[in-house]
């Protein structure tokens, strides 16, 4: 084999190495904004776990003013769930949507949840 051989081998070896080299280069980007991803993502969850806690304390204490029980309804709404669960899921679809268990369910008050008005200002309030 003649030197013209060998450059070319090792100008072929120094291409790949280029090549591996820049897809470790990218690889590492990748992997340091997956990482930020991650962060952000469990920040954004911290927050919205401390928020969701402060609305369950909103909603535990208008629910202990109005004198609803909401472990009853809590119970209730699991036992209607199981209740309209499919024995089979591979049989009726895995991927069917389950119950909320909010409609037709028999509130404190003796009202189901279609008949309160529904809020259509669209303001949430």
């Amino acid at each position: 084999m003649g030197l013209g051989g060998t450059a070319k081998k090792i100008q072929t070896l120094a291409d790949k190495a280029e090549q591996t080299y820049k897809r470790l280069n990218d690889l590492r980007d990748e992997v340091e904004e997956t990482q930020r991803t991650v962060t952000d993502t469990a920040e954004r969850v911290g927050h919205l776990e401390t928020e969701m806690a402060e609305q369950r304390a909103v909603l535990d204490a208008v629910a202990e003013e109005v004198g609803v029980d909401l472990e009853a309804v809590s119970t209730d709404a699991h036992i209607h769930e199981a209740e309209e669960e499919p024995t089979n899921e591979a049989e009726n679809g895995a991927d069917t949507p389950k119950s909320t268990g909010t409609a037709g369910d028999t509130t404190a008050d003796g009202t189901t949840a279609t008949d309160t008005p529904a809020d259509d200002t669209g303001d949430g309030a």
